[in-house]
């Protein structure tokens, strides 16, 4: 089995390795390393295969032979570091993301292969528990209602894996009338044989519209079919606030209000911005999280707590941390660390640069990673808000407040009234510089700049520029004024071919229907 598929595409079998050398894939299994044919044979194995799905999830493959050998691609790390570095919040100190940092990559650079690699694989992976589960139920091995919570979990991990990959790979809802610009190919078959294989390889990329449609309706029907509650697996509110985040990229502000309003009561904020990551498994205020295990996690070349804390190969940038926005004040820039211990706080100093504290274990890695918070949707509706037709701005500003107050050191005097904001724009520009503040380090930056793209409120132009790769000085840090350089990356425009990243080389040599779609430019 390993040689016949040895040259098929990544996108459509989603868990291959592929090469011109010897290389072979790897075979589809879960956790546990049995075989396909046996995965959904009895509750306990299908219990696995589910488990093998979110460790697809959490710690990926990358370029191992090791099913559990990747650097968390796509949601254990790997979408926060890339979602960071991307943007201008972050430097990169050293060379781990200088590529993707810099903007240099190109279809071949590994940082932006291995996301489409294992983004595929584990869309694939659902798929397969998706068919799989079904023949369950056919065969009475598992109940209909014990399926449809492992079917629901499948399509949130699709939709949400697709998502992610249409924000890098193409160009936002907006860029045409009717998104009818190039997707994503989604995939909802299963590829485990060489019929399937001919079959998918003939599919193309979709419009992104078709992809927001097929996304929406897998979230939708994830919320109707999921009966999980837990936070580290898909759950119907983790569809829910997802969905919040998906109508914001399409401007769709009333299903953004009326998506986050179902999720009034079940979460509250945490009192300090600090207790979502003190507790990273047990605080009030995370929907989705991640499982990190001291015995499975990305390793030191991946894991959370490694790159942003124990090696310190991302800093806070001075952009950020100088942007009167943020008070000096604010909670969030607490660092009680000495030149020997890293505190408790939120950030610590190193080298006269700043680096987040939000990743707390530099040593076994069990951090939760962080994909989606309630502060998230409440800003997501606090924007709506602000945007809709007829606006309601006193509701946008509550929202607003509720997430940024706990930060303060003072919210009787340092809270925003409404004579801050002389209209709904000046607004938005608030609700868009806390979640610069509140999701520092958690991967959300780059997110909001390909959504803003041509935005007729706040308008960003392209990837901004950026401090120079490597370790900042300490007097770039110095607050009282916003930081005015030096720069060293420069702004890629928007119009520029390198604002997205290109399909894969791999999928391009072994693919003949997306050699013909590539990113123009590359």
């Amino acid at each position: 089995m390993r040689k016949i598929f040895k040259y098929i595409t990544l996108s459509i079998l989603g868990f291959g390795v592929i090469s011109c050398s010897d290389e072979t894939l790897l075979d589809l299994s879960p956790i546990n390393n049995i075989s396909l044919s046996d995965a959904f044979s009895s509750p306990s194995l299908i219990e696995s295969s589910v488990n093998g799905m979110y460790n697809a999830a959490a710690i990926g493959q990358y370029n191992s032979t090791n099913p559990n050998g990747g650097r968390g691609y796509i949601w254990g790390a790997a979408f926060v570091q890339q979602g960071d570095n991307r943007g201008e919040d972050v430097v990169n100190t050293a060379t781990f993301y200088q590529l993707t940092y810099t903007g240099t990559y190109d279809p071949t650079t590994a940082n932006n292969v291995y996301y489409w690699v294992d983004g595929y694989r584990l869309i694939n992976r659902a798929n397969l528990v998706i068919e799989g589960v079904t023949a369950a139920v056919e065969a009475g091995i598992i109940t209909q209602d014990v399926a449809n919570d492992y079917i629901g979990q499948a399509k949130f991990l699709r939709a949400i894996t697709h998502f992610e990959l249409l924000i890098y790979f193409a160009r936002p809802y907006n860029f045409t009338a009717g998104a009818n610009h190039p997707g994503v190919p989604y995939r909802e078959v299963g590829i485990d044989t060489q019929a399937e294989i001919d079959s998918e390889i003939l599919m193309g990329r979709n419009t992104v519209a078709e992809c927001y449609q097929k996304v929406l309706q897998d979230l939708n029907d994830a919320e109707s079919l999921i009966t999980n509650t837990g936070l580290t697996k898909a759950s119907r509110n983790a569809a829910i606030a997802f969905k919040t985040r998906v109508y914001l990229h399409m401007g769709n502000w009333d299903g953004v209000i009326a998506e986050g309003t179902k999720l009034n009561g079940s979460y509250t904020l945490e009192d300090s911005p600090n207790g979502p990551f003190l507790d990273s498994y047990g605080n009030s205020e995370s929907i989705f999280s991640l499982t990190q295990a001291a015995t499975q996690n990305p390793g030191v070349n991946a894991a959370l707590a490694s790159q942003y804390n124990r090696r310190r190969l991302v800093a806070i940038s001075p952009i950020i941390w100088r942007d009167p926005s943020w008070l000096a004040d604010d909670l969030r820039r607490e660092d009680n660390s000495t030149e020997t211990e890293v505190g408790t706080g939120m950030v610590f100093t190193a080298g006269g640069a700043k680096f987040t504290l939000k990743y707390k274990d530099g040593v076994n890695y069990t951090d939760a990673s962080p994909v989606i918070r309630y502060a998230e949707v409440m800003l997501n509706m606090a924007e709506a808000q602000a945007r809709k037709t007829s606006p309601d701005l006193v509701a946008s500003l509550g929202l607003l407040n509720q997430v940024r107050n706990r930060s303060l050191a003072d919210p009787a005097t340092q809270a925003y009234v409404s004579a801050d904001f002389a209209n709904a724009t000046e607004l938005v520009g608030a609700i868009l510089k806390e979640r610069r503040i509140e999701f520092l380090m958690e991967g959300r930056r780059w997110s909001d700049i390909h959504r803003l793209q041509g935005d007729d409120m706040q308008p960003i132009d392209g990837v901004p520029q950026k401090v120079a790769n490597g370790t900042p000085p300490a007097d770039s840090y110095t607050l009282g004024t916003p930081y005015d350089g030096p720069y060293g990356v420069p702004t890629i425009p928007y119009a520029d071919y390198k604002f997205l990243w290109p399909i894969p080389q791999v999928e391009i040599n072994s693919n003949p229907t997306l050699a013909e779609q590539q990113n123009p430019g590359w």
